[in-house]
């Protein structure tokens, strides 16, 4: 059998177009989406009264067998089908004969593709969800475990206050969180079904659009079939979604590359998630967060690509639309196996709690509270606090030593009215403790929020 979609052409393209404007080699990955949105769509078509019974059986019949030769690996694909609708419909009919030429009745490869492609998107913005679901129950985990274990706080990379380990996976949770429900959101605003919008303006045929949105599992069809066929904000959407979770999954990594050196010391991550030296038989490289936080531009660049090919297109379909689903493809593919092998090395990574809290006696991470001590108990301006602080610090770095570590006797010298009380401010695990403002890093906040993270789980449905 020939090209199906030949139309008005007079001679055989060249095999040069035939490759150049191809898709099939990449889009086959829809066939399953394909696959469905024709027996919805041929479902529709018996229902009113287009086609018969009999034709749909026949239908639903041959897209099965197709559906089980392209997952067995026996079905044919060849190039000058161009692209995954044609190759189908095209042994639909050699499968079935006549009844498979009146599949694309009511129907253009315009709406069958933004169909296709949808059902695509949807489907793995759901899986992506529980891929982050299932991340943050192991933080939380790690958060629970950790939620007494100090850590020194940083900003701009030093040293600046005592928190704990839990509380800092929190900040992570906290960021996933939000891809979630970035996720969800995106979902909702997209669940409208192009199928029967056609070529770009309708068809005449007497078709029921709520039936084959029903079917396919979308809350309505899409309002304007102009629009429709042009539309690939729900791409955009997921493209954008998977560089802002890749984003925070970058920062978690160069937190735990840094964390495991031997500078910081602070977790070792698994043998079973870290590679060797091909030289240097002593090194335990840090690769999978090194690639999560490389794969991160190779992720950028897809949504800049797709922004960048829509950006001049006139309605409604136009050819360059056929650069929009590869970049999806690599972006879905490389998010799903970063959240599931983050989420495995998060998992069977060590917490180092002694190197952890010895660092928090570099740097003076209780100097905010000396200033508060000064403030409160001894009647001073914020600024005059600030400035006795900053001296007594100075002190503390001439002798060596942390300011946690300094005597009362010593602390007295900058000012007199210093006591002893002073030293319960000081002490690192009660400047923690101290800080229990709501979204804090106390214990009982930290176990405040882990109980909260818990119960939006248990709320939240898929």
């Amino acid at each position: 059998m020939g090209k199906l979609a030949t139309g008005r052409a007079s001679s055989k393209s060249s095999k040069l177009l035939d490759e150049f404007n191809a898709s099939l080699m990449f889009d086959k990955k829809l066939y399953a989406e394909d696959i469905e949105g024709s027996i919805a769509h041929a479902s529709m078509l018996q229902a009113q009264d287009i086609i018969s019974q009999r034709e749909l059986h026949q239908i639903i019949g041959g897209l099965a067998q197709v559906k089980k030769e392209i997952e067995e690996s026996s079905f044919v694909f060849d190039i000058a089908d161009e692209d995954i609708h044609m190759a189908i419909e095209k042994r639909l009919t050699e499968i079935i004969g006549d009844a498979g030429k009146k599949l694309h009745t009511a129907r253009s490869r315009n709406d069958q593709v933004a169909l296709d492609f949808r059902l695509y998107v949807q489907k793995n913005s759901k899986n992506l969800e529980k891929l982050i679901l299932k991340l943050i129950e192991t933080l939380l985990d790690i958060a629970d475990a950790n939620s007494s274990t100090l850590l020194p706080g940083f900003t701009h990379l030093q040293h600046a206050q005592p928190i704990n380990f839990g509380y800092h996976m929190l900040a992570y949770v906290a960021m996933f969180q939000r891809d979630i429900l970035r996720f969800s959101d995106s979902f909702k605003r997209n669940n409208f079904s192009p199928l029967g919008c056609a070529a770009l303006a309708g068809t005449p045929y007497k078709i029921d659009r709520d039936y084959t949105a029903k079917k396919l599992g979308f809350d309505a069809p899409t309002v304007n079939c102009l629009d429709t066929v042009s539309d690939r904000d729900f791409a955009l959407e997921i493209l954008f979604n998977i560089s802002t979770l890749m984003t925070h999954i970058s920062r978690l990594c160069e937190e735990l590359v840094l964390w495991s050196s031997s500078e910081f010391g602070f977790i070792s991550l698994s043998d079973e998630y870290s590679t060797s030296s091909s030289i240097m038989p002593q090194k335990k490289n840090p690769d999978v967060p090194e690639l999560l936080r490389g794969k991160t531009g190779r992720v950028y660049g897809n949504l800049i690509s797709l922004l960048t090919v829509l950006k001049g297109l006139p309605l409604a379909y136009n050819k360059d639309m056929q650069e929009d689903k590869e970049g999806v493809f690599d972006s879905v593919e490389t998010a799903t196996i970063s959240l599931r092998i983050l989420n495995e090395a998060m998992a069977t990574m060590s917490v180092h709690i002694d190197v952890m809290e010895n660092g928090c006696k570099v740097g003076h991470l209780s100097a905010t509270d000396l200033a508060d001590y000064l403030v409160r108990e001894c009647d001073m301006a914020f600024r005059d606090a600030y400035k006795i602080t900053g001296a007594i610090v100075a002190q503390a770095e001439k002798s060596g030593i942390d300011l946690s570590e300094m005597s009362l006797e010593e602390l007295k010298v900058a000012d007199s009215r210093i006591n002893e009380n002073v030293l319960e401010f000081l002490n690192l695990r009660n400047s923690m403790n101290a800080r229990a403002s709501y979204g804090g890093t106390s214990i009982k906040s930290t176990k405040d929020q882990i109980k909260y993270f818990k119960k939006w789980i248990e709320n939240y449905d898929v």
